[in-house]
């Protein structure tokens, strides 16, 4: 009886997974932002609870939906104020510019510089003087950009951390 009742939960936590993100949009298990990272790991977890609990998924699927809700209105508000925004996302921060290794900035990252080689390498930068910059991103992804010309427009509200930003 057991296993029926956590197959029975499982299929009713996909359902409502999958009504929860019809209703909420595209943007339901993105993570463009911190917020959206860390209420994407959070469904996840109640998710997961709620599959494989003895007890009753009525909590779970509450849990859910205010998460889901949270993040519609969050994502509304970030949308019409700035200060929610600046409250909810972590900044980008500039890790290497232009042939220059921002030592400073991943100290303040903690990241080491061979998880910054090994990140170049992932974007098949050959060598760095190909590479424009590199960004550690608000959910943790690191962006490599090289070519020939950064359009200034690309690095907006990157943040230098404790490196002096170029003239």
């Amino acid at each position: 009886m057991q296993l029926l009742s956590i197959a029975l939960q499982t299929l009713l936590a996909v359902f409502a997974v999958i009504v929860l993100a019809r209703v909420n949009g595209l943007r339901s298990f993105s993570k463009m932002s911190s917020f959206d990272f860390a209420l994407t790991v959070a469904a996840g977890s109640v998710l997961a609870t709620m599959m494989t609990s003895a007890d009753t998924p009525w909590p779970g699927l509450v849990a859910l939906t205010v998460l889901f809700a949270a993040r519609f209105v969050v994502s509304f508000l970030r949308q019409k104020w700035s200060p929610i925004r600046r409250l909810t996302d972590n900044a980008p921060l500039m890790l290497f510019y232009e042939g220059r290794l921002l030592e400073e900035n991943l100290a303040l990252s903690r990241v080491t510089r061979d998880e910054l080689r090994a990140k170049l390498r992932e974007a098949n930068a050959i060598t760095t003087g190909c590479v424009r910059a590199v960004v550690l991103e608000a959910t943790g992804d690191v962006s490599v950009l090289h070519g020939e010309d950064l359009d200034p427009d690309v690095l907006k509200g990157v943040s230098w951390g404790r490196a002096e930003p170029p003239e």
